[in-house]
């Protein structure tokens, strides 16, 4: 049966069919196996609408709907201008401020995909412009964009913290620690390749100009105040803090700043429903993909082949690690979230390790594989803002792939990284 599953899945793949028929037609023809028919099909149904019923899903729309008025509107612009302030006149100033400012919205998008689209179309042509290549620009953008996965508000932690059972907000806090890391190596390497090519650095700011740039970016750090403010000081709940940002985002973007006009609502409305539509189908789909599975105890056959529950919790966090990151390569995030979760679950509950870590983790590996060829999403994201050739576009990353990976490798050896913020504020 799970031969003849994978079969179709690939077959389906193969031939251009969106990620859902695959995974819906493999979970029917295993309902069908089960089952000896189609008698109880019901049951399969009641599944994949469990997979969309838990309330902290209402978050999901929600940031996405926040993101999405933020990049038409000043603040992804007003954050990158403070950043550029304060450290564009240093050796590779503007890479740093590139990567700086990723992080900044990430903190207030928690997608990597706007993230690209907000940050990387107004700083590519000035790091052109500044001497930087194109393809080291583009990994750049598309690397440091996936820092917005693990700075809270995460979409991807919040479709693991669903399927796991994990709790939204401790994975929220827990993700700042990982992304500042890479951010610091980001920085790092921009320093270093910028002196080894001799790019020219920046003008540098007056203080006046610096004060400027604060005063007007001040409305939009609000944010990530909002998001981890408010679930560390228990005034909200994760979809709570959601819905908050919503509201200050409408209010900034309209009233305040009034960059935005009420004909804006419709458009922003209409491609908020669609991402969220794509998202909720794959969630309800994957979650009956994955009940078949699991009631076919595919999960446990696969990994007593092989030798996982016999690894260790470092060697299970290492094969967790390979997996997610190889398949992110290939598929969706949101859908390895939702298919990979349940059959590593058993290794990870016989082993105690903690579904935190583990998700940190796991959020880090959809973040590297979104961003590595040959079919990671923010690579083709990229292609399509940007207008540039494939190879154009992978050519730089490498070096940031490795620094990811070495991230990784830090987080398993020492998972306080990620762990003591959230010991801090739940322990």
């Amino acid at each position: 049966m799970t031969t003849i599953m994978v079969v179709t899945m690939i077959a389906l793949l193969l031939l251009g069919f969106p990620m859902m028929i695959p995974l819906i037609t493999a979970a029917v023809i295993g309902f069908y196996m089960m089952f000896n028919g189609f008698g109880q099909m019901d049951t399969l149904i009641q599944q994949m609408m469990a997979g969309i019923r838990p309330a902290s899903l209402i978050a999901v729309p929600m940031f996405i709907l926040a993101a999405d008025i933020m990049t038409r509107g000043q603040s992804a612009n007003r954050l990158i201008d403070m950043v550029m302030s304060f450290i564009g006149h240093i050796k590779g100033g503007l890479a740093v401020s590139t990567a700086a400012s990723c992080t900044l919205f990430g903190a207030v998008s928690g997608s990597t995909q706007a993230t690209v689209v907000a940050v990387g179309s107004p700083l590519r042509p000035k790091m052109l412009k500044a001497g930087y290549s194109d393809p080291f620009t583009l990994a750049l953008i598309i690397n440091a964009s996936d820092i917005a996965f693990l700075i809270p508000p995460s979409i991807g932690m919040i479709i693991y913290g669903v399927i796991s059972g994990t709790s939204i907000g401790e994975l929220f806090i827990a993700g700042i620690g990982p992304g500042l890391l890479i951010l610091f190596m980001f920085s790092t390497y921009c320093i270093i390749y910028a002196i080894v090519k001799d790019v020219p650095t920046e003008e540098r700011s007056s203080w006046k100009e610096r004060a400027t740039a604060v005063q007007k970016a001040l409305w939009p750090l609000g944010f990530p105040v909002i998001i981890v403010g408010g679930i560390y000081g228990g005034i909200f709940s994760p979809t709570e803090a959601a819905a908050a940002c919503v509201l200050y985002a409408v209010l900034l973007e309209f009233v305040v700043f009034r960059s935005l006009k009420m004909r804006d609502i419709y458009t922003i409305a209409k491609s908020t429903g669609l991402i969220t539509a794509v998202v909720f189908i794959l969630v309800a789909v994957g979650n009956g993909f994955s009940w078949i599975i699991s009631f076919a105890q595919i999960p446990q056959a696969i990994l007593e082949a092989v030798g996982v529950n016999e690894a260790g919790p470092t060697g299970v966090l290492i094969a967790i690690c390979i997996s997610f990151f190889v398949a992110c390569m290939f598929v969706d995030p949101i859908v390895v979230i939702l298919v990979l979760t349940p059959i590593f679950a058993p290794a990870i509950a016989a082993t105690g390790l903690d579904p935190v870590l583990v998700g940190i983790l796991i959020t880090l590996q959809v973040a590297i594989g979104s961003a590595t060829p040959p079919f990671g999403c923010d690579i083709f994201t990229a292609i399509a803002i940007f207008k540039r050739p494939y190879w154009e576009v992978i050519k730089g990353t490498p070096p940031f792939i490795f620094m990811l990976i070495l991230a990784a490798a830090l987080l398993i050896m020492f998972p306080q990284i990620a762990l003591f913020l959230r010991d801090v504020a739940f322990r």
